[in-house]
């Protein structure tokens, strides 16, 4: 392999000794395991490694010089790490960054995104310099944090949306969760075909949010040793050195969850190589935590170490720095022909461990070829066309019932429909009604196993959104998770990213959907939430107005291709529209508006209504021969209609339009004149009082269409 003669002379002298890359008055390092270091890398590895990591840190240099614009403190800081992952411990296929058995790399602190795309393009990957070039600019392949595969970006070897920080961390529970399940479902004793790694590499931001430490919780509570999370701990944050705000011992934090913790050097390659390998090979039940103390902006003396390498502050002293790691003076994203060979025989390497497995696949589905149609199914999200499934759910009942209990009675069919559809609670089984019936339940010890269909997330909203993120950044199951509707905020930075990602494999089931919760009162009486809801891109909101309103919300669900679903469900019993034809109802539903109730005259009037108001609409115009009801349970749906369809049932000739909802009214004035509504919050009562106190009644509603002109 070729090597530049200034790299070799700086990889030689940061060889030498641990403390030939960080002064040792930072590391004071404790032996939380006590390491073999038979894994050490011999020298001609460990020269190429160093020679990448400071090959890696040039490339990110040049392209945050040339963007003016990114982070350069955490891909100079954590090369190494990158070197160790990429060039030695985890197994991958650049060629096929899909294949399912590959090792997961999450970079959480999102912000250091140059770190991972130099990484991709020194692996393999199809990142082509040219991209590295055009960081963070229109329409490149290197946006400035990471984005999963969309109909925005499609850069492989991207594992999740990385950037608001804790949650990529977070998602890698979910990962590590997916990948536990994966292995149950299809494993068998003769062929295993599922048993790979999830790294993160996460920063201090990333653990001084709430959401890491709930989802680190779960890891270590489910027993997931398939995960593996780096710390880069450079001491640094972005207004002040961490010290300012955090003075806890994570090691003894996390060791007292129930992970296995080490600390180490993260610029001495033998110590990464070897702690990496170790957490590998011990499935000893217990996630595992590497704290890496590292130097932020390594390599660019004005700024290291210090907080103003977080960002572009090191960007007037690029090429000096270059020079002192020993890149050539003056060439811009240079990389050695030694890296590109070593990285060659790199993938030489997993080749090998890539078509052995293809060997093992095979013979597996061979062997099984029921669970390989599930799997082939599961991995290309293939599911029959909606108005396909609302024919294969039978028709429910007709008397009054809340629309949680309905969701309860079609998740079963759901459940046996989509093989891959999953589902969990935030402590709320009892109340949401998702319960998969025989499912079983998912994680380890007590009832539990790894094949469960059923997640118990403990009452930790934020980190079920994560995790149920990372379920389907994992790309094997479908998975919906409840909680009341009024806590959905806990969660709502998952679900914008869910929906930012189009992650169709998520939705939420959110219960308790508005002042009819009645007796707990205002801070569980969720007025503004749905709307709340509405207004995030991508996100499809359902709130049915009935059981077979309801079929279809589930359907639609598990159906849709490009984003998530919300799916908004009362606590209250409400009636059925037993005068419309079930499939109607249930076909009308996945349009998201239909006319529920059509004029028996001259239209001269259109109420608009969903959810429990949905009731109140039809019985206040049961005498009235020129009104028409349309129930919409989903504005978005709706909206991408035909324009000849939405004209159809709301047709512009009629421009006499009330709307009843019980929660804010603002969002509703764009189909309506005058609204009925809910814009103040609620009160402790019994929900029948507190509804009609508020106005949400068939009387209240008709003297309401009678004050109209």
């Amino acid at each position: 392999m070729k090597f530049s003669s200034f790299a070799l002379a700086a990889c030689a002298i940061a060889a030498s000794s641990v403390n030939g890359f960080s002064a040792p008055t930072r590391f004071g390092v404790r032996q939380h395991l006590a390491l073999h270091m038979s894994t050490a890398v011999d020298a001609d590895t460990k020269t190429a490694l160093a020679t990448a990591a400071n090959e890696a840190r040039g490339l990110a240099m040049d392209s945050i010089a040339a963007a003016h614009s990114g982070h350069m403190g955490l891909p100079l800081g954590a090369a190494e790490i990158g070197a160790v992952l990429y060039g030695s411990q985890m197994t991958y296929n650049p060629k096929d960054p899909t294949w399912i058995n590959r090792d997961r790399f999450i970079l959480s602190a999102g912000h250091g995104s140059m770190f991972l795309y130099s990484w991709l393009n020194l692996a393999g990957f199809d990142l082509p310099i040219d991209e590295l070039k055009r960081f963070r600019q229109h329409h490149s392949m290197t946006p400035g944090h990471p984005e999963f595969p969309s109909s925005e970006h499609n850069t492989p070897g991207i594992e999740c949306t990385t950037g608001p920080l804790g949650q990529g961390v977070s998602n890698a529970v979910g990962m590590a969760a997916s990948e536990k399940m994966a292995a149950a479902v299809y494993n068998t004793d003769e062929h295993k075909i599922f048993d790979h790694h999830i790294f993160a590499l996460a920063g201090d931001g990333c653990f001084q949010e709430g959401v890491s430490a709930e989802a680190a919780c779960f890891a270590a509570h489910e027993k997931l040793d398939n995960l593996i999370v780096l710390y880069d701990a450079n001491e640094v944050t972005l207004d002040k050195m961490a010290e300012y705000t955090q003075s806890e011992d994570i090691l003894k934090r996390y060791e007292a969850y129930g992970w296995e913790v080490f600390e180490i050097d993260g610029h001495d390659l033998d110590a990464v190589e070897a702690t990496i390998a170790a957490a590998k090979a011990n499935n000893n039940g217990k996630p595992k935590f590497i704290k890496c103390n590292t130097i932020i902006g390594k390599g660019m003396e004005e700024t290291e170490g210090t907080n103003a390498a977080h960002g572009e502050a090191g960007v007037p002293y690029v090429d000096k720095a270059k020079k002192n790691i020993g890149l050539p003076d003056g060439e811009k994203w240079y990389v050695s022909e030694g890296t590109r060979d070593f990285f060659a025989e790199v993938q030489k390497k997993n080749k090998a461990t890539y078509d052995e497995w293809q060997a093992t696949f095979a013979a597996w589905k061979k062997a099984n070829p029921e669970l390989a149609k599930q799997l082939e199914d599961a991995v290309a999200d293939n599911v029959m066309p909606a108005d396909e499934m609302i024919a294969k759910i039978p028709k429910l009942g007709e008397d009054p019932e809340a629309t949680r209990v309905s969701g309860f009675k079609i998740i079963q069919h759901i459940a046996e429909l989509v093989p891959h559809y999953i589902s969990g609670s935030a402590d709320l089984h009892g109340s949401t009604r998702n319960y998969i019936n025989d499912g079983g339940n998912f994680g380890s010890g007590f009832d539990k196993t790894y094949a469960g269909k059923n997640l118990y997330f403990g009452i930790r909203e934020h980190a079920m959104g994560s995790i149920m993120n990372g379920f389907a950044f994992h790309g094997l199951f479908k998975i919906s998770g409840s909680t009341f509707l009024v806590f959905v905020d806990y969660l709502r930075a998952t679900t914008r990213v869910a929906a930012l990602s189009e992650l169709n494999r998520v939705s939420y089931i959110l219960t308790h959907d508005s002042i009819g919760v009645g007796e707990d009162g205002p801070t569980h009486q969720p007025v503004e939430t749905v709307s709340g809801l509405r207004v995030i891109p991508n996100l499809d909101v359902f709130r049915p107005g009935d059981a077979e309103e309801t079929v279809a919300a589930m359907v639609h669900s598990v159906t849709r291709k490009e984003g998530p679903t919300a799916l908004i469900f009362s606590r209250q019993n409400i009636a059925q529209n037993k005068d419309m034809d079930y499939m109607a109802r249930r076909q009308g539903a996945l349009k998201g508006a239909y006319v529920a109730k059509k004029e028996e005259g001259d239209l001269d009037l259109i109420v608009l209504a969903t959810g429990s108001e949905l009731e109140h609409a039809l019985v206040a115009t049961k005498d009235m021969k020129g009104a028409r009801v349309v129930s919409m349970p989903c504005m978005e749906l709706f909206e991408r209609q035909s324009d000849s369809y939405k004209e159809e049932v709301l047709p512009s000739s009629c421009t006499k339009r009330i709307a009843m909802e019980a929660g804010v009214s603002g969002l509703w004035y764009k189909y309506a004149s005058k609204v009925v509504g809910v814009d103040r919050f609620g009160m402790s009562a019994p929900g029948n009082i507190v509804m009609k106190e508020f106005g949400m009644t068939a009387d209240n509603l008709k003297k309401q269409i009678e004050s109209m002109a």
